[in-house]
């Protein structure tokens, strides 16, 4: 695998990983301050769901991360692809449901390092 698509996985993985300690462990607090169209009083009540979704951005970390230590390349590339394919379709489906948004911070990334992969 390249170096630039190194750098997009790390740099994607890490906003997953940032994304789980959000979601996770910082819903009531930070939480608060990134996700501003949820009313403040469902943060409490909406704690275990976004620990969840925190935990699924966990695994996605977890794979890309998994990519970047395989020596054999086409493993390494092939569960990269597969990965930020599954970025990106949460990407979509988050942009379609929830917020415009999500696509820029989810999608674009994996598009970016998919592209990346092939080029």
């Amino acid at each position: 695998m390249n170096l630039i698509s190194q750098i997009i996985i790390g740099c994607i993985a890490l906003i997953h990983i940032y994304i789980l300690w959000l979601e996770m462990f910082a819903w009531t607090t930070r939480g608060r301050k990134v996700f501003k169209t949820i009313p403040i009083e469902q943060f409490e009540k909406t704690k275990v769901m976004a620990a969840n979704q925190g935990l699924y951005n966990g695994f996605l970390a977890a794979g890309l991360i998994w990519s970047l230590i395989i020596t054999n390349i086409s493993w390494s590339q092939n569960i990269a692809a597969f990965i930020l394919s599954c970025v990106l379709i949460a990407g979509i489906y988050g942009a379609s449901t929830v917020s415009k948004r999500i696509f820029f911070v989810q999608a674009v990334p994996a598009i970016l390092g998919l592209l990346s992969l092939f080029i």
